[in-house]
C-alpha cells in the first residue's frame, strides 16, 4: 500500500492555484456530475462536460446538455478521444465511474475497465496536455468497515463478516482478538484502506493511480471520499443505485422500503448539493504545495439505515419500512466519517440536514 494518505500539506480555502478558469467534468451528465456542473457555473467557471452514457448511470439516452453545457460523449478508455478534450483545461473533476455493489461477480471486468483503466488513460492524457490539477471522486468504501474500539484492546479492525454469522442474524462485528462487542467511532482520512467489494477495490486503485501521477508529474490531487450521497436526479431501479434511490423507488410504487439486516447499520447521508459544494471548494482551494490529499465529504450527522428509510417513508406518506434480515456480503456494518479536515482545509461544511433533505427527496424526480 502506498503512503500517499499521510501527506501533511493542506489547502487554503477560497483561493486559487494558478488562474483556474476552465474545469472539465468527467461523468458530468450523471447524478453527481450534473449537480457539480451547475454549481461550478454559478461560481463563474468555464465548464466542459464529458460522459460515456454508460447504462449503469443512464438508462435512457445521454442528454444533449447539462445546465446549458453541451455534453460530449467520450469513453475515457479511448486515449485519442480523451486527448481531444483536454487542450485549454485547467483542472479536471473526475466523476466518471461505475458505482455500487453491482449485480454479481460478472461485473468485475467492467468495474476495473471503467474505473481504473479509464482513470489511467485520463491521467496519461492530462500529463501529456500539461494539466496538473485533479479533483477525484473517491468514496467511503475505501475504508471497508469504519472505526471500532474494544473495551479491552482499544482501536481494532474487525475481520470481514462471516456469511454464517450474517445468516444467523449476528450482524455486529466482534473484536478480532477477543470477540467482545465493539463500539463504532468516527473514521478519519488516516484510517487504513480495507476495500471489501469490487467497487471498493477499484476506488482504492484510483486513489493509488492518482497519487503516483501526482508524484511523477508534480501535480495536485484532491480526493473527495463521498459518504452516502442522495438527492434529486439519482438513478432509479438499477443494480447500481444507492440505497436512498432504491427506497425512494419502493415508496413511489406504494411499497415499503425493504431494509437489510436489522436496520441498525450506521451511515452518513450527505445531500448531493453539499457534494457539489465540496467539489467547488476543492477547485477553489490552493495547496501549500502540490501532492495528494484526501477528504471525507460527509454531513457529520450519522443515521441508521432503518431511521433513514422510516424518515423517507414518512416524508412521502408511504408505508413504513420492512426489516428483512437479508444481507449482502459486500456490505459493511458501520462507517461514519470525521468531516473536520474538509472543514479546516477546504472550508466545506454540509448545509442540508437529513430531515430537510429527505423531505425534498421524497417527491423529487429520479433519473430514468
Amino acid at each position: 500500500m502506498t503512503d500517499c494518505r499521510t501527506s501533511s500539506h493542506g489547502r487554503r480555502a477560497g483561493s486559487s492555484f494558478g488562474a483556474v478558469t476552465h474545469v472539465l467534468i468527467t461523468g458530468g451528465a450523471g447524478f453527481i456530475g450534473s449537480h457539480i456542473a451547475g454549481t461550478l457555473l454559478d461560481h463563474g467557471y468555464q465548464v466542459s462536460v464529458l460522459d460515456s452514457g454508460h447504462p449503469g448511470a443512464h438508462r435512457g439516452p445521454l442528454p444533449a446538455e447539462v445546465a446549458g453545457i453541451p455534453v460530449r460523449r467520450v469513453d475515457l478508455r479511448e486515449p485519442a478521444a480523451v486527448a481531444g478534450c483536454l487542450p485549454g483545461v485547467d483542472v479536471v473533476v473526475h466523476q466518471a465511474a461505475m458505482v455500487g455493489l453491482g449485480a454479481d461477480i460478472a461485473d468485475l471486468p467492467e468495474y476495473v475497465s471503467c474505473n481504473d483503466l479509464g482513470t489511467a488513460v485520463l491521467l496519461a492524457g492530462m500529463a501529456a496536455a500539461g494539466i496538473r490539477r485533479l479533483v477525484l471522486a473517491s468514496s467511503m468504501v475505501v475504508y471497508g468497515e469504519g472505526g471500532y474500539d474494544c473495551a479491552r484492546h482499544g482501536n481494532v479492525r474487525p475481520a470481514a463478516r462471516d456469511a454464517g454469522d450474517l445468516a444467523a442474524g449476528r450482524f455486529e462485528p466482534g473484536c478480532p482478538r477477543c470477540a467482545a462487542p465493539l463500539t463504532p467511532h468516527l473514521v478519519s482520512e488516516d484510517a487504513p484502506l480495507d476495500p471489501r467489494s469490487v467497487y471498493a477495490a477499484t476506488k482504492v486503485a484510483q486513489e493509488h493511480l492518482t497519487a503516483a501521477w501526482a508524484r511523477q508529474t508534480g501535480g495536485d490531487v484532491t480526493a473527495l471520499r463521498y459518504h452516502n450521497v442522495y438527492g434529486p436526479g439519482m438513478p432509479r431501479d438499477t443494480p447500481y443505485s444507492g440505497v436512498a434511490a432504491i427506497f425512494r423507488s419502493a415508496v413511489a410504487a406504494g411499497q415499503p422500503p425493504r431494509v437489510f439486516e436489522d436496520g441498525a447499520q450506521r451511515r452518513d447521508f450527505v445531500h448531493v448539493r453539499d457534494v457539489a459544494a465540496a467539489n467547488a471548494a476543492a477547485v477553489a482551494a490552493a495547496p501549500d504545495r502540490p501532492g495528494w490529499r484526501a477528504y471525507n465529504i460527509a454531513s457529520g450527522r450519522p443515521a441508521t439505515i432503518g431511521d433513514m428509510a422510516a424518515e423517507l417513508s414518512r416524508a412521502a406518506g408511504g408505508p413504513p419500512p420492512v426489516v428483512t434480515g437479508q444481507f449482502r456480503l459486500g456490505d459493511v456494518r458501520h462507517v461514519v466519517a470525521d468531516p473536520s479536515r474538509a472543514a479546516a482545509e477546504l472550508g466545506f461544511r454540509a448545509a442540508v440536514g437529513l430531515r430537510d433533505g429527505l423531505t425534498e427527496f421524497a417527491t423529487a424526480p429520479l433519473r430514468g
